[in-house]
């Protein structure tokens, strides 16, 4: 991937994509979006390695895969969160909101407890780890193309288990789970060290409409200082990408009942 050509085709721009997907005739085209290569050049494998499946286009930014949603016309999309320029919750939302019926596979290393449930209200139709294998991988992407939703066993069985809840308000013991989708996003950009004024870019808001969501998520987090926020959200960054927690927050999470409500 060089500069200036953010995104690669696997066709020529001449091959007609509704007869012929690199020799595969009537193979689902994929459009992979992750800021590693070595994470798209192992999924492009997995992927090709298949009759029914093929890579048409690969980005590493949100405005990159827009281009190649539109130039190469993909069957599903396939999409980490965090990307090189942008932010994976707001390619999704924006994604579904201009194409309705593209399937969305959001494959990540973040912590799924706190992000599947979020991918799929803004438009996800799957969310996958990426220690997953690949047949499990294969499995979530057909799922998606088929017209299903696609989460792993926890994530179901959490999501069934909220809704089950009938007399009462369910309150997560995770504090994280307190946050807004934006308050979300903005944490996990001070956590890779981004600035006020760099987040504000990144997400395309004012310096001063952060300053509010960072005001927001210390109260939400109890945290008292802006030095206690960026030491929190660093933590929490790296315990996402190693697949590790650790953060701690003094909280005395509990089910509110209606009565008390």
């Amino acid at each position: 991937m060089t500069a200036g050509n953010a995104w690669l085709s696997s066709t020529s721009s001449t091959t007609d994509p509704t007869t012929v997907s690199g020799g595969k005739r009537g193979a689902r085209r994929v459009l992979i979006i992750d800021n590693h290569p070595i994470v798209r050049e192992g999924l492009r494998r997995v992927i090709d390695g298949e009759d029914d499946l093929f890579v048409c286009a690969e980005a590493d930014t949100a405005r990159d895969a827009r281009v190649a949603i539109k130039e190469r016309s993909p069957d599903v999309m396939i999409a980490d969160i965090g990307l090189n320029q942008g932010d994976g919750i707001e390619l999704v939302r924006d994604v579904r909101a201009h194409y309705r019926r593209l399937p969305i596979l959001v494959l990540s290393s973040h912590d799924e407890t706190i992000y599947a449930e979020r991918l799929l209200s803004v438009g996800a139709n799957g969310y996958i780890m990426k220690h997953a294998t690949s047949e499990e991988i294969l499995v979530s992407l057909r799922r998606v193309l088929d017209g299903e939703i696609y989460v792993s066993h926890d994530v179901g069985c959490n999501m069934i288990k909220k809704r089950s809840i009938a007399r009462g308000t369910y309150v997560s013991s995770d504090p994280i789970d307190r946050l807004s989708n934006r308050e979300l996003q903005i944490l996990h950009l001070i956590g890779k060290g981004m600035s006020t004024r760099e987040t504000a870019n990144s997400l395309t808001l004012s310096i001063k409409t952060v300053e509010s969501h960072r005001q927001r998520i210390k109260t939400k987090l109890n945290l008292h200082t802006g030095t206690q926020l960026v030491q929190f959200a660093i933590n929490w960054f790296t315990g996402q990408e190693t697949g590790t927690h650790r953060y701690r927050i003094d909280a005395a999470p509990r089910m509110l009942m209606h009565d008390e409500a």
